[in-house]
């Protein structure tokens, strides 16, 4: 019984690496798709006779970089050998913020906010650069 038990145990962790790492390439694959259609809709809004809303340019513009990051991370993820580097979750919570900021700006106590996010955000990316990478 105990034998079967270890088994599983060293078996388990494998098994779910596995779905994860199936999971994230169709999650890849997925976005990558997505990206494409939003440099379609970019072209098409850029090309656009008459149309000078600059905030759904830049809308535009700020998802098809969360786009390309989301797909950078999980290229990233396979690079080092199954870790998530936090610096990359750093680029798109300011990214993001960026973009709720441009778009959402009625609000002047939540662009205020918005943008203490994205010190906040700058701030901790600041202090995890400045930390040695070694741990003990």
């Amino acid at each position: 019984m105990k034998n079967k038990i270890d088994s599983i145990v060293k078996i388990a962790p494998k098994v779910f690496q596995l779905i994860l790492n199936i999971s994230l390439i169709i999650l890849a694959m997925i976005l990558s798709i997505l990206l494409i259609q939003e440099l379609l809709a970019f072209g098409t809004v850029l090309l656009s006779q008459g149309t000078n809303d600059y905030k759904e340019f830049l809308a535009r513009i700020l998802v098809f970089f969360l786009y390309f990051e989301f797909i950078a991370m999980i290229v990233k993820y396979f690079k080092e050998e199954y870790h998530f580097p936090l610096r990359y979750f750093m680029y798109i919570g300011i990214t993001a913020m960026v973009r709720l900021i441009i778009v959402d700006y009625e609000n002047p106590l939540d662009t205020l906010l918005y943008s203490l996010v994205i010190l906040v955000l700058i701030i901790g990316y600041f202090i995890m650069n400045k930390t040695p990478r070694e741990r003990p």
